[in-house]
């Protein structure tokens, strides 16, 4: 067993805690969690272009173009709309539990991995980590072996700018689809992802 699946349970058991703990769950953690990564895409922009570059031979206005200023638009639109996504809305009762009233309230699932893919290997991380800030969980990041540069920067830049109680990244070629640990996992892989919920 390589030292990164001995590292994957306590990764993991930090997280879990912190987010049972309701580190992850307020929202002003969200907003500030989504700004940090704003700045982490706009101060690190020449060291993600520079890593791009070496890992797929993006030029530096396509890096910017589909992969740094994808995920801070999409950073943007969801700090705009992250209150009305939230708010709790009014739900229909069915007539045996009338007068009761009923809401739907939207909550945290726990902690997510997010699997990044060599084609896209900082957008198609990051952008699914905006979702998952804004929901209130917490994250392990595991990007491409295949786009070492860029999985690279990720690994440097993620534990600097976020809150290493809420986000986590872990490097290298690892059978992660069988560690039993997460609440969920995004994957974009073109293979079949065999998703394992062991709540949280």
């Amino acid at each position: 067993m390589t030292d990164v699946l001995l590292e994957i349970p306590a990764v993991v058991d930090r997280l879990r805690a912190a987010f049972r703990f309701g580190r992850t769950k307020p929202l002003s953690w969200r907003r500030g969690q989504l700004g940090a990564l704003r700045a982490m895409l706009t101060e690190q922009e020449g060291a993600f272009v520079e890593a791009l570059r070496a890992d797929l031979g993006k030029p530096a206005d396509e890096a910017r173009r589909t992969e740094i200023d994808f995920v801070c638009r999409e950073i943007d639109h969801t700090l705009e709309h992250l209150d009305s996504w939230l708010a709790p809305e009014d739900a229909e009762l069915p007539a045996t539990l009338r007068p009761g009233r009923g809401t739907v309230v939207r909550e945290p699932l726990g902690v997510v991995l997010i699997i990044g893919p060599w084609n896209y290997p900082l957008q198609l991380v990051l952008a699914p980590l905006v979702g998952t800030l804004a929901a209130g969980n917490a994250a392990v990041l595991k990007p491409s072996e295949l786009a070492p540069a860029t999985a690279s920067a990720i690994a440097r830049f993620v534990p600097q700018y976020l809150d290493q109680e809420g986000v986590a990244v872990v490097e290298g070629a690892i059978p992660e689809r069988r560690q039993r640990c997460w609440s969920s996992i995004s994957t974009t892989s073109s293979t079949p992802a065999t998703v394992l919920s062991a709540g949280s």
